[in-house]
């Protein structure tokens, strides 16, 4: 099996199966194809996980290198360490249980005369299917080139997804401007791929991480390509000042949708951020870090100072995610081993907490004929005690309540920011409280109250929704009481990053002989 292509596998995989969905006669064989594809992908990514060998010595691992352009410099090369193989098993188990989520989502959908036979469900969860390659193909990309030819095409299907079957009148708008802001980092980014190319060694490798690390750079030319792919990485991510297109874009999106755009596809920014910027460009990085941790800081505070204010459930757990990839950079820029840790360990955790967020969210909705205030809420948990209980649950995990996996990840993001930079860990620690007041109040406006006149029955949690729900508590719950499960094949790859970037963690301060 050592022999095996597996990432090539992985790549491909969902897209003939995307292929094979969107020619199918039937909706309901359509739905049934695409689960299938997505649970023989997630296998053949547990089998990759398996052949991944913890402190091996190398960066990369289930390296595949094969010419593409020579003219240009650009292979066909893949390869994962521990912080790309748990993202990549991140998008794998969540790819299948957003299928599921979204069996249902065009049902009930109002079709006009002129559009009935279309193949709305077919192209819909043929679309999930390409953007499973996209996402396996921008973390395991070890060619630059590659890399940007993958994070430019996540556009296409992430558009389609919101605006041709996202939900309220603003879906076209907000598919536009989501993508508007990709095209305007991916635009910024080329100029500066090409840039790397010239300062590197060029060839026909000359696009290859490995041939771009650890070059004599003029500290000024690295300084620009630097801030050429930071600014991308800060938009996808999102970072507070380029954050607007996310709240639009979650509000719009179908759950499942939102689970994959903000679930996995914006974590790409903050892997980018210790896969390009960090490993590419040390002296840049260190140059940039206290605006960068400045920015951070902002986006930590602003992001849950916002999710207290909003009405629209969707755009609520939009700007909690605002607030904690705030904290993910934080961790990022401290460089700091234990910071980089739990910032690697939060991209994971994040994505199955945010993942029940939205869709828990996207069960109440249904049941409330499409309504995503919060107003029109109110005394659920009488009529759906099982979603209320697990709505909580989910909620508790994401204002990282000890026990839970957002806990520990978040924990080490503060430590190992204090180590270096106690003023900036210092300010974001309130995001802690502000986190249990939009978490909190949101159950208590949403569950809380006499039961409401609904005129109707409600069925509480089915069981294709027990199904959905089953794997994100699992692996909040695993996440949270052996988090070493994610840390042992990331943390080596961490080091190796601060390796890159010349960072030692700073010596603990020792009491003096007189003090003690």
């Amino acid at each position: 099996m050592s022999n095996l292509p597996l990432l090539t596998i992985l790549l491909v995989l969902p897209l003939v199966g995307a292929l094979i969905v969107a020619f199918l006669p039937s909706a309901e064989s359509a739905k049934r194809v695409a689960l299938g594809f997505s649970l023989v992908t997630l296998l053949v990514g547990i089998a990759a996980a398996s052949q991944f060998r913890l402190n091996s010595g190398e960066q990369f691992q289930l390296v595949e290198q094969h010419s593409w352009i020579p003219q240009f410099g650009v292979s066909y090369a893949l390869g994962i360490d521990g912080i790309s193989l748990t993202l990549i098993l991140l998008a794998l188990v969540l790819t299948p249980v957003c299928i599921l989520a979204a069996w249902n989502d065009l049902e009930n959908e109002p079709i006009p005369a002129e559009g009935r036979g279309s193949r709305r469900v077919q192209t819909y969860f043929a679309l999930m299917l390409v953007l499973v390659t996209f996402m396996v193909g921008v973390f395991a990309a070890i060619d630059v080139f590659l890399f940007y030819v993958f994070f430019e095409a996540m556009l296409v299907p992430v558009y389609f997804l919101i605006g041709s079957f996202g939900v309220g009148p603003r879906r076209g708008y907000a598919a536009v401007k989501f993508l508007l802001f990709g095209l305007i980092g991916g635009l910024i980014m080329l100029v500066a791929v090409i840039g790397v190319y010239f300062v590197g060694p060029g060839g026909a490798d000359g696009f290859l991480v490995s041939n771009l690390t650890g070059l004599s750079i003029d500290p000024s030319v690295g300084r620009w390509l630097f801030v050429g792919f930071f600014v991308a990485f800060a938009i996808k991510a999102p970072m507070w000042p380029v954050h607007t297109w996310l709240p639009d874009a979650a509000s719009a999106a179908r759950p499942a949708t939102a689970v994959l755009l903000v679930g996995v596809l914006d974590k790409v920014g903050t892997y980018g951020m210790i896969r390009f910027c960090l490993q590419m460009f040390p002296e840049a990085s260190s140059w940039a870090t206290p605006v960068v941790l400045t920015l951070a800081v902002i986006s930590v505070v602003y992001g849950a100072l916002l999710a207290i204010g909003q009405s629209d459930i969707m755009r609520l757990i939009a700007f909690t995610s605002v607030s904690h990839f705030g904290l993910i950079i934080l961790g990022i820029f401290a460089l700091t081993t234990v910071g980089g840790a739990g910032s690697a360990l939060y991209m994971i955790n994040h994505g199955f907490s945010t993942a029940a967020l939205f869709l828990i969210a996207g069960m109440l909705i249904v049941r409330n004929h499409g309504q995503q205030h919060i107003e029109a809420f109110g005394g659920w948990q009488r009529v759906t005690p099982v979603i209320a209980g697990v709505w909580l649950f989910a909620g508790l995990s994401a204002l990282s309540l000890p026990g839970l996996s957002t806990f520990v990840s978040e924990f080490l993001v503060f430590v190992g920011t204090y180590q270096r930079y106690p003023v900036a860990a210092l300010i974001a620690v309130p995001a802690v409280l502000l986190a249990s007041i939009y978490i909190l109040w949101m159950y208590k406006r949403t569950m809380t109250g006499p039961r409401p006149e609904l005129g109707r029955p409600v069925a509480d949690i089915t069981l294709r929704e027990k199904v959905v729900v089953a794997p994100l508590v699992a692996a909040i719950l695993l996440l949270g009481v052996y988090p070493a499960l994610a840390l042992d094949p990331i943390n080596p790859a961490v080091e190796t990053t601060l390796e890159h970037v010349g960072a030692v963690d700073p010596a603990p301060s020792q009491a003096t002989g007189g003090e003690r």
